[in-house]
């Protein structure tokens, strides 16, 4: 996986529509999953209750909560783009999301992005709308669609 490096803002504004490099496989863990069920306090069984599951879902194996693909788009950008005048980033919302298949235990996941939109947002900051698909190896459908928005600023 290539990393985007931009000196400062200016320099990255160039990307906005174009595709990032594509991110590194990240594996779904039961530890995440039952980490984010701890978090959430979203125990629905097809996440965590692991006889029930054998028995019951059609999976046969525990799947994550969609919230925790989509949680998982911040860290995953942030792999992929390193801006050396950075002071901070947060989260601003999302447009779109579409969870159009599930994750099953143990999947691996990985980024396709590209920078849809770049707007000025105060004095030092952005906003950035970034087009986010999450793929799962192995599989047609990604796990994640989602137009994710987030805010920068520099130093």
């Amino acid at each position: 996986m290539d990393q985007l490096t931009c000196k400062n803002f200016d320099e990255f504004k160039a990307y906005q529509g174009k595709q990032l490099p594509l991110g590194k496989w990240l594996t779904v863990t039961q530890e995440m999953i039952n980490a984010f069920a701890d978090a959430t306090k979203d125990y629905q069984w097809v996440h965590v209750d692991l006889d029930r599951i054998k028995k019951e879902s059609p999976f046969k194996k525990p799947i994550a909560h969609g919230f925790l693909s989509v949680s998982l788009l911040s860290k995953m950008l942030m792999d992929l783009i390193d801006i050396e005048s950075l002071a901070m980033g947060v989260n601003y919302g999302l447009n779109k999301v579409r969870f159009p298949n599930p994750v099953i235990v143990n999947s691996r996941l990985r980024l396709h992005s590209s920078i849809k939109d770049i707007e000025a947002y105060t004095e030092k900051g952005l906003k950035i709308t970034w087009d986010c698909s999450v793929e799962i190896d192995g599989s047609e459908k990604p796990a994640c669609v989602a137009e994710f928005v987030s805010l920068m600023f520099e130093e």
